[in-house]
């Protein structure tokens, strides 16, 4: 857009001046700016509040977002600044000095202030201890007018007050020359007041409702307002006459402005439509709408310095842009319909996606940039996950669907509508071949290559869903309190536990697939036994409901969200309470709606009500879990004296097998390390909430398949019948079947993006003759990792899987850039992406 009548050398010097000075901070990423503590990025500007303010020189122009008063490039329509403080509509206002030098922006909230920003600098300069809802400089800078008071810009003192009635002032203006404040209220009247006098000139009587918004014609001798009762009055300033009454509005007027050569007047109305009016003769000459994705309405219109220009804005929806004099729209400055209630992270922690409304978009985690926007649903979107691959982003809607986008190009790959119903909920199984969609009565499983219906399970009353990560069961939570597992292979329920008292808003399962963990509307988190159905642990501290659970990739932190303001981190091994996130921006607390650990477990994203998505680093977190003190009973089978019972010490039990005398490893104290030992120290897993959990692939311990269905076979011979020893046998059958995959599998190497070094993992489900091909974008052959000949089992920790040092084949380190890895192994070839970054 190029402004028209516009000296451009002055304009260029002061574009030039006012980016030069503005202060370091607003030459960093948007995303950046006016952070809370401890968050390190932020997507999205939350609800628009709709109020708009063009700067004098009309270089810039201001807009109320949910996170504060943002300032815009007039020509780019990019971010030059961000004034930091809360923003509501009907709480906040702002306004410009006259010499574009101030910006004063004012919260009616609890905070009850307005700020005094010079816009030059963005240094903070005064804060008046008072709030309104109109807030307007005189024409000569020195004075602002804060409601019904008058404040010195200079000294931030207040000068006087200007009031006959305890009415609540929606609207003030200062007439062109300084001389008169015009003030509309709850009182239904505009007050004229002298400002050098302090007395009440007239008193404009006529509205049947509210007074929203005044304005003076840039001449001084007209006024005009705009009110709850859907019309707009054009009153003789010096007479105090009724010149003429605008009614096509239908529905409250919440904004007016005069074009800066008087002859047009634009109004903003809550029937979302702004409406173009000739002043002279007050007949309608233009109406610009095209709002259909509005909530509530134009609740600001605001003329460009040069009269070329107007921008409205509606509140929660977005700003928009036009050309006076043709009415074509320019463009829409939009961030959110609604809130954020769900939150995903790409594999490779590259992307982040989140729902507005009918959309999905998909923002560049380094650089916040907005990548995409995926717009083909026709109802509000209810959930979104990525793939474990990467390579496909699903999402459920109220339009009955469920979409599969490739995440490369944004395109639909299938659309999934063998259901009736809104889809609330949607997962993956662990190796990204099934989707699963919840409505309200059933969950439905469909095969992602073709897109064919697997099973419909009929579950009933579904608040969440999870794949265990070994893809064997699904897990819903219901709103009448119970958690149901669910067979994958057999569509049949394997268990319900119960124990809730209220709603099952959120599930998740540990990595190893052993515990499931459950957020309530009763504000409590439970742990349990996936085996054995066991209820493990209760955590308590929430006060509302935990609608977001998540663990990081090595099982060890339990992170949790509430609507209750706070996020919250647990100890996933013991149940320690760990820390609560309270440095929550006021815009954030009490709305938190989603979260979501990135997969590398050192960010996490929470989303609220107003569409604002805060990144927080928890990489801390990682060193703060020490286990508890543990139970008497089980220090005996902790062999490695850590005070916690895991598979390292199965593992210390297996390295002293057959050994005598004295040895920590005989935890019975029989003289001889045997199989008992083994299957005491395996039984005592389960007798805490650490459970088996402790197997996690991170440990990096190489226990084979061969080494457990050995143990498994002597423990069944020997068979003790004692409650302990067979719950160690219950482990072994358990851990057997997690080093059993069902099928060859090639999974996301690890990490990705690399430099230098990669891990790639898979999965075998028959002996086979295992290579690793590497090549480059063109499909040239960079490496060979002949592997050989490899048992059934599962390659996935950093000593089992292939290891690739990012160099080709003359030991060369190979460049930046895409690359692709196929594996070979018998008759099964499967190809996958990864980025090496330096």
């Amino acid at each position: 857009m190029q402004l028209k009548n516009k000296n451009f050398s002055i304009f260029l010097i002061l574009f030039l001046v006012s980016t030069f000075y503005l202060p370091n901070v607003f030459a960093q990423n948007p995303t950046r700016w006016g952070l809370p503590e401890g968050a390190i990025a932020r997507f999205g500007k939350g609800r628009a509040t709709g109020t708009i303010a063009f700067s004098p020189d009309g270089a810039q122009f201001a807009v109320g977002w949910e996170t504060g008063i943002w300032l815009y490039d007039a020509e780019t329509y990019k971010e030059v600044a961000l004034f930091s403080m809360e923003m509501k509509w009907g709480n906040s206002t702002f306004a410009f000095s006259p010499d574009r030098a101030f910006l004063a922006g004012s919260h009616w909230g609890e905070t009850r202030e307005t700020r005094l920003w010079d816009v030059a600098t963005g240094e903070h300069k005064q804060t008046f201890n008072w709030s309104g809802r109109a807030v307007s400089f005189s024409p000569d800078g020195r004075t602002l007018a804060i409601g019904e008071n008058l404040w010195d810009v200079s000294t931030g003192k207040r000068l006087t007050t200007l009031t006959e009635s305890f009415e609540i002032v929606l609207s003030n203006a200062f007439s062109p020359d300084g001389t008169i404040l015009a003030v509309g209220g709850s009182s239904n009247t505009i007050r004229l007041w002298d400002v050098a006098t302090e007395q009440s000139r007239k008193i404009l009587e006529g509205h049947k409702d509210h007074v929203h918004s005044v304005a003076f014609s840039p001449d001084g001798t007209t006024l005009a307002s705009g009110s709850d009762d859907n019309t707009i009055r054009l009153w003789d300033i010096a007479t105090g006459e009724l010149k003429n009454i605008l009614t096509d509005h239908r529905d409250s007027v919440y904004s007016i402005a005069f074009s800066p050569d008087g002859s047009t007047l634009v109004s903003g109305s809550r029937d979302r439509t702004i409406r173009v009016w000739d002043v002279a003769t007050g007949i309608q000459k233009q109406t610009l709408t095209g709002h259909g994705a509005l909530l509530s309405g134009i609740y600001g219109v605001v003329f460009s310095p040069d009269g070329a220009t107007l921008v409205g804005g509606s509140s929660g929806s977005a700003i928009y842009i036009w050309d006076v004099a043709t009415g074509e729209r320019l463009e829409i400055l939009r961030e959110s319909v609604g809130g954020v209630d769900d939150i995903a992270f790409s594999p490779d922690n590259t992307i982040i996606a989140t729902e507005r409304g009918r959309d999905i978009l998909l923002w560049d985690i380094a650089t916040g940039a907005q990548k995409e926007v995926l717009t083909r649903h026709t109802e509000n979107v209810n959930s979104i996950v990525f793939s474990p691959d990467g390579v496909t982003l699903a999402s459920g809607s109220n339009d009955t669907t469920v979409r599969l986008w490739d995440v490369a190009t944004g395109q639909i790959q299938k659309i999934l509508t063998e259901h009736h119903g809104s889809i609330y909920r949607i997962a993956f199984s662990s190796n990204s071949d099934t989707v699963a969609g919840a409505t309200g009565d059933n969950i439905f499983l469909w095969d992602v290559a073709t897109g064919i219906r697997k099973q419909t399970l009929t579950a009933g009353n579904n608040s969440s869903i999870a794949f265990s990560p070994d893809g064997d069961v699904l897990a819903n939570g219901s709103s009448d309190t119970s958690i149901r597992l669910w067979d994958i292979a057999t569509g049949l329920q394997k268990q319900t536990f119960t124990g809730h008292g209220g709603t099952v808003d959120s599930v998740a399962f540990s990595p190893d697939s052993s515990i499931l963990v459950s957020g309530s509307s009763d504000t409590t988190i439970r742990l349990w036994n996936v085996a054995t159905g066991q209820h493990l642990k209760t955590l308590v501290g929430h006060t509302r409901t935990v609608s977001s659970l998540s663990f990081s990739s090595d099982g060890k932190i339990l992170t949790s969200g509430s609507p209750d303001g706070t996020l919250r981190f647990w100890n996933a091994l013991t149940g320690e309470h760990l820390e609560t996130q309270e440095t929550i921006p006021s815009v954030h607390r009490n709305n938190i709606e989603g979260i979501s650990l990135s997969p590398d477990g050192d960010t996490l994203a929470s989303g609220n009500r107003g569409g604002i998505v805060f990144l927080w680093g928890v990489t801390p977190l990682s060193v703060a879990v020490e286990p508890v003190t543990p139970h008497p009973a089980q220090v005996a089978v902790d062999v490695n004296s850590d005070s916690v019972v895991n598979i390292q010490d199965l593992v210390l039990v297996s390295a002293n097998f057959g050994k005598t005398g004295k040895n920590v490893a005989d935890v019975n104290g029989d003289g001889v390390v045997n199989i008992e030992d083994l299957v005491r120290v395996a039984g005592a897993l389960v007798n805490d909430a650490a459970a088996p959990a402790v197997w996690g692939h991170d440990l990096e311990i190489a226990l084979t398949r061969a080494e457990v269905h050995r143990w498994l076979q002597e423990a069944r011979r020997i068979n003790l019948t004692d409650p302990d020893f067979q719950r160690g046998v219950v482990i072994l059958e358990q851990l057997l079947t997690a080093l059993t995959p069902k099928e060859t599998t090639l999974l996301p190497n690890y990490p990705n993006p690399f430099n230098p070094e990669t891990w790639i993992p898979y999965q075998l489900a028959e002996p086979a003759n295992v290579t690793v091909f590497i090549y480059s974008a063109n499909g040239k052959l960079i490496r060979t990792l002949s592997l050989g000949d490899q048992p059934v089992g599962i390659y996935e920790s950093r000593n089992r899987a292939a290891y690739w040092d990012g160099r080709n084949k003359f030991g060369e380190s190979v460049a930046s850039g895409v690359y692709f890895y196929t594996l070979t192994a018998g008759d099964f070839t499967a190809t996958r992406k990864m980025l090496i970054r330096k």
